[in-house]
């Protein structure tokens, strides 16, 4: 019986001429008016902006958290099961015999530099600590804050968000890209991952619709990254030069000031699109093998002078714990508490005065002592075992808050950063089987992060267990968490070599990041064509640049605000329609390599 020949007839209209020749002016047009209206309500109305984007995160989060999370866990387990299925894991991306075009070394820096290179220098840190600090255990009472007890499940959840998770998440991506790409040779970009499901259609409206979704959450997912990058940034400059113009000195510690940081941006910025005007064959190849040399130097100073057996039994014991655990951390969502539903949970001494006790009891990010602190009047009166069962009754509530903001903001995070981290990985993986592909750009590099996260924050968690940092890392903004850390462990001037190293490190990475994200969408608005035009590269750059910087200045409008928020509020709803097209590729790879074994076995059939 023979099958059907897939659909490979995509048509993407491109200009014939004049500034957009190459490009398809629909594509460009609505991606840049998106972005514009963004950047203009942003820099006229920032406060609103600011505001707005707040309340409508919060509002998806209450309902899509759920969808979020179990998605998440959906993509890692589609990707295991084709990876251990012989007929779909052995497939070449590309002519049969092909060889890969980038040496092992250097496609494995690549990758690693442009998915989560500035993600680790900023939460090498921060995310073990965080997370030592408050975890759903925490919440629940099961473990104290801080103690050597919570190192477990705070690295459990480490692993959760830098783990398979966070990697599946870039590979459905990519895989959809350069299974399509090398195999039936059909263009690199979005639109081409859904052709199994709505064929001639993605020639159309659909298709424009599809690739400016993946151009959008590309803008906004890289814009997050390099946000948090530029601030880590500016705390090593200051860290080296002590300059105080760079900084805000208004809070309990120093944090980046909004001068600082677009001065940071621009500079990072413009050595960006300098890298991305060179291309993916020079620039990016030669910052990426740069990054992960310097990376390496600055894992071994910490394996010398950190504390590096505390490391490896945590990377040992965590690893085992985070397996056990792998199935209730991919689908256990939590959805909000209702006033109803708390209320109903109340004893009945508390029940009337639910109202003044729910905020501080579903408060993910507060304490029983600050829960008991912030009530007044009768509430306050209440004895010490009502209010102990009170905040008890509210523990849905902060396992959602924590969750929502916590795990949901990272899930949205790694889909926005996405199409840029699994396009990249496309271009970079003709040859490679998809099993090579999965296991490469999935267990490798999440091994390495754990190593990264254990070694470093490991170091961090056992100076503070000890009392020799004495609570001044926990205290420190997250972005300066790394080099006080530095501080804590080394003194002198090799200190201020490594922190001048570090920064140089940050800066790389921020470039690498930047010039892949400005070459990716590029390659969407040309209808998947790898060398695209200077110009168009210069123009996103700005345009990447603009966005970033009236974010930050709107996310600082609402009384010191932290400048991320309104990049982080924009960049979780802009997540959510491209969380939705992921899920339509995983049904169109399924379909696709079902039907080309098919193929191949009625090929076979006849031949006989």
């Amino acid at each position: 019986m023979s099958i059907k020949q897939p659909f490979t007839d995509l048509q993407i209209k491109k200009s014939a001429g004049g500034f957009y020749e190459g490009h398809s002016v629909e594509i460009a047009i609505l991606s840049k008016a998106i972005m514009v209206a963004l950047v203009i309500w942003a820099l006229v109305w920032p406060a609103n902006a600011n505001g707005v984007l707040g309340s409508l995160n919060w509002q998806l989060l209450g309902d899509f958290n759920g969808f979020y999370v179990v998605i998440v866990g959906f993509f890692s387990f589609f990707l295991l099961a084709i990876t251990l299925l012989p007929q779909t894991g052995s497939r070449v991306m590309g002519t049969p015999g092909e060889a890969p075009e980038f040496s092992t070394f250097s496609w494995f820096s690549m990758m690693f530099g442009a998915g989560l290179g500035v993600g680790l220098m900023v939460f090498a840190t921060a995310e073990p600590l965080g997370l030592w600090g408050s975890n759903p255990l925490i919440l629940a009472g099961e473990v104290t804050a801080n103690s050597e007890e919570a190192i477990q499940s705070g690295y459990r959840y480490t692993f959760l968000h830098y783990g398979f998770h966070a990697w599946s998440i870039y590979v459905v991506t990519g895989l959809s890209l350069a299974y399509y790409a090398y195999t039936r040779n059909m263009p690199l970009t979005i639109r081409t991952a859904l052709t199994p499901l709505f064929g001639r259609l993605m020639n159309g409206f659909l298709g424009h619709v599809v690739d400016v979704l993946g151009v959008v959450a590309t803008i906004l997912g890289v814009s997050v990254t390099i946000g948090f990058g530029v601030s880590q940034f500016i705390d090593g400059l200051y860290a080296i030069s002590g300059m105080d113009w760079m900084m805000d000195m208004s809070g309990d510690a120093p944090a980046p000031g909004t001068v600082g940081l677009i001065t940071g941006l621009v500079v990072i910025m413009g050595l960006s699109i300098i890298s991305a005007v060179s291309g993916v064959g020079r620039g990016v190849k030669y910052l990426s093998n740069l990054n992960l040399v310097l990376s390496i130097i600055l894992l071994l100073t910490f394996v010398v002078f950190g504390s590096f057996l505390f490391a490896m039994t945590t990377y040992a014991s965590s690893i085992a714990d985070y397996i056990i655990h792998y199935v209730s951390l991919s689908f256990g969502a939590f959805g909000p508490q209702s006033a109803a539903d708390f209320a109903a949970a109340l004893p009945p001494e508390a029940a009337p005065f639910a109202d003044a006790l729910r905020t501080g009891a579903t408060n993910a990010w507060g304490s029983f002592d600050a829960f008991k602190s912030g009530l007044e009047g009768e509430a306050a009166a209440l004895p010490e075992n009502v209010l102990t069962a009170a905040y008890a009754a509210g523990e849905p509530g902060r396992q959602f808050g924590w969750q929502a903001g916590w795990t949901t903001f990272y899930w949205a995070w790694w889909i926005a950063f996405s199409p840029f981290v699994g396009l990249f990985l496309a271009r970079i993986s003709k040859g490679r089987s998809v099993r090579e592909f999965i296991i490469g750009c999935v267990i490798a590099p999440a091994l390495v992060c754990f190593a990264w996260m254990t070694i470093l924050g490991g170091t961090a968690i056992d100076l503070e267990l000890t009392g020799g940092a004495d609570g001044a890392i926990i205290g420190a903004s997250n972005t300066a968490k790394l080099f006080v850390t530095l501080g804590q462990m080394l003194s002198g001037g090799f200190l201020s070599a490594i922190t001048v190293m570090c920064v140089v490190l940050i800066l790389t990475f921020l470039v690498t990041s930047a010039d892949s994200g400005i070459l990716v969408m590029n390659t969407i608005m040309s209808g998947g064509e790898q060398q695209t035009g200077i110009k168009h590269r210069i123009v996103w750059g700005v345009i990447l640049t603009l966005v970033i910087g009236t974010l930050l200045i709107a996310g600082k409008t609402n009384g010191g605000a932290d400048p991320m928020e309104a990049l982080k509020s924009a960049m979780i709803i802009g997540a959510l329609p491209f969380t939705m097209v992921m899920g339509l590729m995983c049904i169109a790879l399924a379909k696709a390599l079902y039907r080309d074994g098919l193929r191949e076995k009625s090929a076979t059939v006849a031949a006989e």
